[in-house]
């Protein structure tokens, strides 16, 4: 059987899983659209919440940046598994005793106000549509390869499977969807990782494999590999970093992004009580740090069988030439995602970092700059393939890799759909609106957002997790401060609020787009995204713990120079913080 139509069972398979799923759960109110109707089990939850937070970024991507960048970008982890335990500890347990549908909801009872409201709703969505950018982009590449068919094919067949089952049962639907996806892709994401683990190193177990010894050269692992990549002009893959500051920003960046994101606070509005949101976040922690912890030897591992196949008698030797590369090499170009120019023309592939540091020695054998251009995102999909894995494992990965993006793709709409349907029309347009019409318009606005997030997935503003990385620094600066503002302060008011919501955005976003590029529109960034051009060694993907900064201060400066919230406001954040009991989850 052909490795496509292995690649077709495994993926066609778990799709139409995916799609029964959402017919067997289809939502037949508003609460079971926004909320799966509230009685969903704290394991249940535990895996969906799994499932939603371990995207694209983290099962494509993440891997693939730890691989390139070795320990900088350890950060990635840190900041999103930190975050996560903010997210458990601070945030999701008194948004659940609130008891209110949606997170700008719950920011315009708080600060009593249909603006504040209206402000939360911009910034779920700015932040929503970038993340679900990354994710758009995550399933074009793995199905260009495993479907073997144009990225933009890609996007569009994705597009249509999330809103089968997205449109149709709401979070209801997306729940045991995820719950299903989840065990889709741990299964994918470990077994090639064991497989890879006892080839390289004998150990069965990867993360205890990436500090054992290498087979081949019976050094420890990572020492191999700092050896094979410094001997062509890379850094240490351990090497520590220069810039503390950002990486202390980015991976605060990370941290209170994570407790901000709307899409992972809405899960625990899903079950009975406010013990089960706790239970729930200890459950999805469990689950999350299955991959998390597999993560560092997936990279590892990878990057070193990708310098081992290049230069396979050492990188003393010459490496293979460009008509004997392997099989994956060639698969993988015809999706443009690897790239090969024979600069030297000496029909062979020149892998090396190209460099000012390594240019002497690069001249001294002929080399006339770096010849193969891998993109990171790739690795983790291609890992079986480099490894010479069985079909099975590398249709499993196709599967899993998809289900990783659709997962938390779905979740992205589903909080973009309900913050226009409940927040946007039934809370300041049409109060009036009934609930088959707000159902109407939930599932419209969500079949909207699938199509505009298909677009812009087409012409992402970087890797995936870097987008992702984007996202998660608007939902910093702009609803990360007000959620916890709105639970631990009772002077902040309706006015600071709005200020701080509005001034962290847009110093956020305007400091992105200087660099990205102006709504992400290629060509339009003023200054160069490097680091000598960032401010005080700032970069993009750092700033906005900057901007929750900003927004902090300017939420305080304000509400202190105008009246105090009602009575009855500072009350309720009371009642909030003790334990007096949790109401339902409710539609007003």
């Amino acid at each position: 059987m052909s490795q496509f139509a292995i690649n077709i069972i495994f993926v066609g398979g778990s799709f139409l899983l995916y799609i029964l799923i959402a017919i067997w759960a289809k939502a037949g109110s508003t609460k079971d659209f926004y909320v799966a109707g509230g009685g969903v089990h704290p394991i249940t939850n535990g895996m969906a919440i799994g499932a939603d937070w371990m995207s694209a970024a983290s099962f494509i991507s993440m891997a693939g940046l730890i691989a390139a960048g070795g320990y900088a970008n350890s950060t990635f982890l840190m900041g999103w598994t930190g975050g996560y335990v903010l997210l458990a500890m601070l945030l999701a347990p008194y948004l659940r005793k609130f008891g209110k549908f949606t997170v700008p909801e719950f920011i315009g009872d708080r600060f009593y106000s249909k603006n504040a409201r209206l402000v939360a709703v911009i910034c779920l969505i700015v932040a929503s549509v970038t993340y679900v950018i990354g994710q758009m982009a995550g399933a074009g590449v793995a199905f260009s390869r495993f479907l073997e068919v144009d990225a933009t094919l890609g996007l569009i067949i994705a597009a249509v499977v999330v809103f089968i089952y997205a449109v149709m049962g709401g979070m209801k639907g997306i729940t045991y969807t995820q719950v299903a996806q989840y065990c889709v892709l741990i299964i994918a994401y470990t077994i090639p990782a064991v497989f890879i683990s006892m080839q390289l190193t004998g150990n069965p177990i990867p993360p205890l494999g990436l500090f054992s010894t290498h087979v081949d050269s019976g050094m420890p692992i990572l020492d191999k590999l700092n050896q094979v990549i410094t001997d062509l002009g890379f850094n240490e893959y351990t090497a520590d970093i220069d810039n503390k500051l950002n990486m202390v920003l980015f991976t605060l960046s990370l941290m209170i992004g994570t407790a901000g994101l709307p899409h992972v606070i809405i899960r625990f509005f899903t079950v009975p009580k406010v013990a089960d949101a706790r239970w729930s976040a200890g459950w999805a922690l469990v689950f999350i740090a299955l991959l998390y912890l597999t993560a560092p030897a997936v990279a590892s591992m990878a990057r070193l069988n990708l310098m081992t196949t290049i230069y396979p008698d050492g990188t003393a030797a010459e490496p293979i030439p460009y008509d004997e590369r392997p099989n994956w090499i060639r698969e993988w170009e015809v999706t443009g995602l690897i790239q090969f120019t024979d600069k030297n023309q000496d029909g062979r592939i020149q892998l090396y970092n190209d460099s000012e540091a390594f240019a002497p020695k690069a001249e001294a054998r002929g080399w006339k700059g770096n010849e193969l251009v891998v993109n990171r995102d790739i690795l983790v999909l291609a890992n079986p393939e480099i490894a010479n894995l069985p079909g099975w494992v590398i249709g499993l990965i196709a599967a899993g890799g998809l289900a990783a993006a659709l997962s938390t793709a779905a979740g992205l709409l589903l909080a973009i759909s309900s913050a226009i349907s409940h927040d946007l029309i039934k809370g300041s347009i049409n109060p009036n609106i009934t609930e088959k019409g707000e159902l109407l318009a939930a599932r419209i606005s969500m079949a909207v957002a699938i199509a505009v997030a298909t677009w812009l997935g087409a012409n992402p503003p970087g890797f995936a997790a870097q987008v992702v990385a984007l996202a998660f620094g608007i939902a910093a600066a702009s609803l990360f401060p007000a959620l916890m503002m709105g639970i631990f302060s009772k002077r902040v008011n309706n006015t600071g609020a709005i200020a701080g919501m509005l001034t962290g955005l847009g110093f956020t976003l305007a400091y992105i787009f200087v660099y990205k590029g102006w709504l992400f529109i290629p060509g339009t960034n003023n200054l160069a995204d490097t680091p000598e051009n960032w401010v005080l060694g700032i970069s993009p993907l750092s700033i906005g713990a900057v901007g929750a900064i900003v927004n902090f201060a300017v939420a305080f400066i304000v509400s202190n120079a105008t009246e105090e919230p009602p009575v009855e406001i500072q009350e309720l954040v009371e009642s909030v913080r003790y334990p007096r009991g949790a109401g339902q989850a409710q539609d007003h």
